[in-house]
């Protein structure tokens, strides 16, 4: 049984507000390996050719590939995205969207999740690759890259300068 597995539970009754948001529903994993998760994309979520705005959908696959991550580390692990190259492939309608995904490469810092959003006819209408960086889990902050007392894993507590473009 993976991790996902004993989390599972808890994940079901404890979804993040963001997750609430998108309907997610973890569904298990198909016969090949690949997790299943379900979205429910709302009228809310529609742009003005009435099909599902792109965030949304990234959103899904953001979602969907963290979970995917989740289920293949212990319970004591977690993980943050780092990047998420994203393909709008179809337009999406309200209503159901499954994610298909599944770990590609996992090294002892990194992995990379691949997933498919499948609309209610098994049509793809996007798809995903997600980078993201294995944390521990110190506590109630796990997931979000800060430790309780608020400074972030591995970095000073001290202001960074801007490297951004709008800085120079």
């Amino acid at each position: 049984m993976s991790a996902w597995g004993n989390r599972s539970n808890d994940a079901a009754t404890h979804l993040p507000p963001g997750a609430q948001l998108l309907g997610r529903e973890w569904l298990g994993f198909d016969e090949s390996g690949h997790a299943l998760i379900r979205f429910q994309a709302q009228p809310a979520f529609t742009n003005r050719h009435g099909t599902i705005q792109g965030g949304f959908l990234a959103a899904m696959l953001d979602s969907a590939t963290g979970i995917c991550a989740l289920a293949a580390l212990s319970p004591d692990q977690t993980v943050i995205t780092r990047s998420l190259d994203t393909r709008f492939l179809k337009p999406a309608t309200v209503g159901p969207i499954t994610a298909r995904a599944r770990v590609i490469e996992r090294t002892e810092r990194d992995m990379v999740v691949q997933a498919d959003l499948v609309d209610a006819e098994d049509i793809t209408v996007a798809d995903a690759t997600a980078r993201l960086r294995r944390n521990g889990r110190t506590d109630h902050g796990a997931g979000t890259g800060h430790r309780a007392d608020g400074a972030r894993h591995g970095r000073a507590s001290r202001p960074r300068r801007c490297r951004g473009h709008h800085c120079r």
